[in-house]
């Protein structure tokens, strides 16, 4: 696996994190950066990193250009691809692409067929009602037509109606969407094909696909999630859950926990653990069903009677994956393991060389995600430049980062201001919690924008939130 080059086709930290899962594993590596991301530091790290004539940074003028992208590819002597998460980590046609071009790529994710069948939340949704799988009531079908979109919301009005819930209302998605992009909730009928057209029109902008899912809106749940490492050789390992309730308005997560529930710190109305099996027990008779052979995340809402509900399947190495890392163990080993490693080990063609029973947990992991935003005015995102970015060293804590501790940075506008991921554990909840508030203690973020007002950040509402894990 030595003789390998990744191209490594993302920005920012997840740059920065397959960077150093390839330098673990011996591979060599290639990034690329847009004029935006001059200043950040995964384009400067691999810079520092170019000898003997070796190019390992190369300028593009867009993470979105597939043609650009492979073009990198090619010049560099590349022989592997990795997409990180966003962009073209799901995007089916960008993996068979790669596998199936005249001088082709290790595309390191799921097959190309794999992301098609699970890409789009509809067609996952029938697959899992035919593996008697509990999916959201709603649509199992794309939604082209705004009459037929209509006729079933207002069914499923009338069904919660009945129900006796106090304010019914349904969700409308774009159906090859993720990570909470294309979702608007609609409250009374009326404004429901006004939404739906503007769902539909920017699905069609942004995925090329403007099929939409209707859903019945879930209230009171906990968005639990099930990680899942897969092999072409048949091998399938789950790392456990997480539980990513908290978010933003815009349903971006904002912080989340590993395990997904903890009945020691919160009375639960039903069997957590027993809840939590079963959802790992769907997402691998699922996985097994579409022959899954990369790293994965199931996404599932618990109501407040502990029924689960498949939302989506992620074919991806998702933000979050650290948490679940941090918790396990594999074989009794000190440390914990990087699935980013395992991943790219997958893609390669190599077996895991464990299994499930090998798998250990131990405490329990938080993940912040430090964002400039103004969270007093739905999220809003700040712009402008840091001067100072501090954080405290910890053995308990991990911090992603490509924002710069030795200079200035820019924030781009066109990317989100996110400026870290900071992973904290603990050996029980309470430790990690009260470690959590202690590193946000210590957190220091200094900058101004064009006007020369102060930075705003999230860190006062993380503060905020910590005690609210794992509760409805």
């Amino acid at each position: 696996m030595g003789k390998e080059r990744v191209l490594i086709a993302n920005r920012g930290e997840i740059a920065i994190r397959i960077m150093d899962a390839c330098k673990e594993l011996g591979l060599d590596y290639v990034v690329v950066y847009t004029p935006e991301d001059e200043a950040s530091l995964h384009a400067a790290l691999a810079k520092e990193d170019d000898v003997g004539g070796l190019k390992r940074a190369f300028r593009i003028a867009s993470y979105k250009d597939p043609n650009e992208i492979f073009s990198v590819a090619d010049q560099s002597d590349c022989t592997a691809i990795h997409p990180g998460y966003g962009f073209f980590a799901e995007n089916f046609r960008f993996a068979r692409r790669a596998q199936m071009r005249s001088r082709p790529l290790v595309f390191i994710g799921p097959r190309w067929e794999v992301i098609k069948d699970l890409g789009s939340k509809i067609n996952t949704k029938r697959v899992a009602r035919s593996l008697n799988i509990p999916v959201i009531p709603g649509s199992d079908g794309p939604i082209y037509n705004e009459i037929e979109a209509e006729s079933l919301a207002e069914e499923l009005f009338f069904v919660q109606k009945e129900q006796g819930l106090r304010h019914p209302s349904v969700l409308v998605k774009a159906s090859a969407g993720g990570g909470g992009m294309g979702i608007e909730e609609v409250f009374h009928l009326d404004a429901f094909r006004r939404v739906y057209r503007r769902i539909q029109n920017y699905a069609k902008r942004q995925f090329g696909d403007d099929g939409v899912l209707i859903e019945q809106c879930l209230r009171d749940y906990q968005h639990i999630e099930v990680q899942l490492l897969c092999s072409r050789h048949g091998e399938v390992i789950h790392f456990g859950t997480r539980n990513c309730t908290i978010q933003s308005a815009g349903r971006q997560k904002r912080v989340e926990v590993a395990p997904g529930f903890d009945p020691a710190v919160v009375e639960y109305p039903f069997d957590a653990r027993a809840v939590l099996d079963r959802m790992i027990a769907y997402s691998i008779r699922l996985a097994r069903h579409v022959g899954y052979d990369s790293v994965g995340t199931w996404e599932w809402v618990v109501t407040r009677d502990g029924s689960p509900y498949l939302l989506e399947v992620n074919t991806r190495i998702q933000v979050e994956n650290g948490i679940s890392a941090r918790i396990a163990r594999i074989g009794g080993k000190a440390g914990y393991p990087s699935l980013i490693k395992e991943q790219i080990r997958a893609a390669m063609g190599e077996k895991l060389g464990y299994r499930q029973e090998d798998i250990s947990f131990e405490g329990t992991s938080i993940e912040l995600r430090i964002v400039a935003e103004d969270t007093r005015r739905g999220f809003r995102p700040w712009c402008g430049v840091i001067t100072r970015f501090e954080f405290p060293d910890a053995a308990w804590a991990q911090v992603y980062s490509h924002v710069p501790r030795d200079r200035s940075y820019n924030i781009p506008t066109e990317y989100d201001p996110n400026l870290a991921l900071a992973i904290i554990w603990g050996q029980d909840t309470d430790e990690a919690k009260t470690r959590t508030l202690e590193f946000l203690n210590g957190v220091a973020i200094e900058g101004k924008d064009a006007q020369g007002e102060a930075v705003i950040h999230n860190l006062a509402y993380l503060s905020g939130r910590i005690e609210d894990i794992f509760k409805f």
